[in-house]
């Protein structure tokens, strides 16, 4: 891929607003394209506390344009991951980034997502609470704010956003990137 990193972010009706909008926000300040594509919902999609969203596109539609070419892939939690999970193309595409190793990051329900996927058990991961036991699994299960493992990215919830973006920033663009960002928005 030539140009700005590019960052798909999936929205299914039941999204964590939180979650996926400190992704789109500080991943775009740090210079990433990033793209938020709806799921099996029409524009706009609502999220978990009825906040409308109007996606940039629909997940078929960035598919067509951009097939598998993304530099990292964003999953936001909430009651929408269950529809995030049954979506083929997407599950696909999250189970092609994890064999081949490639950037993936999951918070709140959505790594649950990941071992659906196939992600292997000896990956140290975190969660929302609730859903630890769908990871049992992983012996390697942390309660830390957030936990990078390799090109995976976990994290806990809507009040670990920040941190979980920042992580999602150092992961494409370096500690230094990341710090400027935490800096300019005041999170660091």
């Amino acid at each position: 891929m030539t140009g700005k990193k590019r960052v798909l972010v999936p929205l299914a009706t039941g999204f964590e607003e939180l979650e996926a909008i400190a992704a789109v926000d500080l991943l775009r300040r740090a210079g990433a394209h990033v793209v938020t594509a709806s799921v099996d919902t029409p524009n706009p999609v609502t999220g978990r506390n009825r906040v409308r969203v109007m996606a940039d596109i629909d997940l078929p539609e960035a598919l067509e344009e951009w097939g598998e070419d993304w530099d990292l892939v964003v999953l936001p939690g909430g009651p929408g991951v269950d529809a995030l999970g049954k979506n083929e193309a997407l599950m696909g595409i999250v189970g092609k980034r994890i064999a081949a190793g490639a950037p993936i990051a999951a918070i709140c329900a959505a790594p649950k997502l990941l071992a659906q996927a196939g992600l292997s058990v000896t990956t140290r991961v975190t969660s929302y609470p609730s859903t630890q036991a769908d990871l049992g699994a992983y012996g390697s299960y942390a309660t830390d704010t957030v936990v990078v493992d390799g090109s995976v990215v976990t994290s806990r919830g809507p009040g670990t956003a920040v941190p979980f973006a920042l992580a999602c920033v150092e992961l494409l663009f370096g500690a230094a990137r990341a710090m400027e960002i935490a800096n300019e928005t005041v999170a660091g």
